[in-house]
């Protein structure tokens, strides 16, 4: 086993830093999604079901005051259906507000794709160092003329490591990358459900300050 990290760099060569920074960058991104997802469906919850109970009464200002004082990412997408309902037809309704659900699926999905590339490429990055410790134990044979331990014990070392390294790099990314994906399918397929009662407590109700139609000046009294 390794102690000297300085040893095991020298060992892996260029590869190794390369999946080292790769691996820090897998960890940071794992923190950042956790950090974003972290109780947003629980908030989303609780905004819809205040939501919902003030639409049940017909208080369409309270249920949208709660959305602009929620800290939940759902509320955006509520508000959007505040302000269309009763200016435009309940389809147009549906349809801005299902826009602003795949802005808000975009925004949780964040820079994921990354932590799938490294799980993809890490492996080969391993491969690349194999090879090119491979490389160099041949190279120390024909300069030495010998093929004792000694002389190709460092090349091969260096394409073990990188292997290893690799091979762990992509796994560590791709476990990730795979909760995070089925978490975020999971939570897609809630906001979906959320907002379709949302939008059918919506329709049930007039909307909130709407102006008065001016009545047409009667004709027969003119």
């Amino acid at each position: 086993m390794f102690t000297d990290v300085d040893k095991l760099i020298e060992l892996g060569g260029a590869p190794l830093i390369v999946m080292i920074a790769s691996s820090i960058l897998a960890v940071t991104l794992a923190f950042e999604r956790i950090f974003t997802l972290w109780n947003f469906l629980s908030r989303a919850r609780a905004l819809t079901d205040t939501v919902a109970r003030c639409l049940s009464k017909g208080a369409v200002a309270e249920a949208r005051t709660a959305c602009e004082r929620s800290k939940s990412p759902l509320a955006d997408v509520l508000l959007v259906g505040f302000e269309r309902h009763g200016r435009v037809s309940p389809e147009r309704v549906r349809a801005g507000v299902d826009r602003e659900r795949q802005r808000l699926v975009l925004h949780l999905k964040g820079p994921l794709w990354l932590l799938g590339t490294i799980g993809a490429t890490a492996p080969f990055v391993g491969l690349f160092g194999t090879v090119a410790g491979i490389i160099r134990a041949f190279e120390a044979i024909g300069e030495s003329k010998q093929a004792g331990i000694e002389v190709v014990g460092p090349g091969i070392a260096e394409a073990l490591v990188a292997t290893a390294i690799g091979i762990a790099v992509a796994v560590i990314a791709l476990v990730f990358f795979n909760y995070f994906q089925a978490r975020l399918a999971r939570a897609n397929i809630e906001v979906r459900l959320m907002l379709e009662e949302f939008l059918e407590g919506l329709s049930e109700v007039a909307p909130a300050a709407s102006p008065a139609t001016p009545s047409a000046p009667d004709k027969a009294a003119e």
